[in-house]
């Protein structure tokens, strides 16, 4: 072992004393502390980065089942706006109608675990969240039906394969209810999007419901992570590289106002450090690499 010593020769106490004070705190200290710390971490990024959304009806059958669990990127909207055929989860406005039921009142344990749950991004959404894909952005021409009863976009028809069960061309349209599969030809406003859900028989979506402001959007759902039986990529499909831009462009709008991720990285930063650096971590790693 190496003394420090001081002019004389001799051992300095006070460099003794310091090492000692150095001492890393016990491990069943540190571990409420890592908690904590993990805790802090999911709740950043659930609020700027990832969040895991439940699928709680069936307007994207087939590619979205009741109870599916899929992850949104909500960043990537903050560097570009969306593009024809991802999949976004959304807030609709006042008139798109709630699509989850009203449940019952929890009580004091389930509003804590629900609240918990919230901020971890775990838990059943609200009632104005929705998924759908993206359809049409602003300025586009969308109607249906070309002779084939393909929705058109910008006059292009869309060979939607992953549309299972689509709705009938026959049933009078409704303007509160997505009944009929022909709906009239719609300009897509300026900074808004035109949605749709893949199950048409039974999806609430823009046809009746209006466009939803790109500013409304949270994020892309990029990929189903549970059940681990159904992993899979929401990739985009091909038909949509064949949609040729609106004729005449929309109007300018003003950019969406998105809270900046910016916050929530730098925020990441010195609480992975911290965890990076804590000696359960380096106890877990060792152990695992033994």
């Amino acid at each position: 072992m190496v003394q420090t010593l001081d002019e004389g020769g001799a051992v300095d106490p006070w460099r003794r004393r310091s090492r000692r004070g150095r001492r890393q705190m016990p491990l069943w200290q540190e571990l409420p502390l890592l908690l904590v710390v993990a805790f802090c971490l999911a709740v950043l990024i659930r609020t700027f980065l990832l969040q895991a959304f439940f699928i709680p009806s069936g307007s994207m059958e087939d590619t979205l089942l009741v109870g599916d669990r899929v992850l949104v990127n909500k960043v990537v909207y903050d560097v570009r706006d969306p593009k024809r055929g991802e999949v976004v989860v959304f807030r609709g406005t006042d008139r798109w109608a709630p699509q989850v039921d009203e449940e019952p009142a929890p009580g004091f344990v389930g509003k804590l675990g629900r609240t918990v749950g919230d901020l971890v991004g775990v838990s059943r959404p609200g009632e104005k969240d929705f998924i759908k894909r993206v359809i049409g952005l602003p300025g586009d021409r969308v109607k249906c039906c070309d002779a084939q009863g393909r929705v058109t976009v910008n006059g292009t028809p869309l060979d939607e394969t992953y549309v299972v069960r689509d709705s009938p061309l026959d049933i009078p349209p409704n303007p509160r209810e997505c009944r009929s599969r022909r709906f009239e030809e719609v300009v897509v406003p300026p900074g808004q999007i035109f949605v749709m859900g893949d199950h048409r028989l039974v999806s609430q979506d823009a046809r009746c419901q209006g466009p939803v402001p790109i500013e409304n959007v949270v994020g892309r759902a990029f990929t189903v992570v549970w059940p681990s039986s159904r992993w899979s990529a929401l990739s985009v499909p091909e038909t949509f590289a064949d949609v040729r831009g609106p004729a005449v462009a929309a109007p300018d709008a003003p950019p969406p106002v998105r809270p900046t991720p910016e916050g929530g990285v730098v925020l990441l930063l010195p609480l992975t450090a911290a965890l990076w650096g804590s000696r359960a971590f380096r106890t877990v790693t060792s152990s695992r690499a033994t």
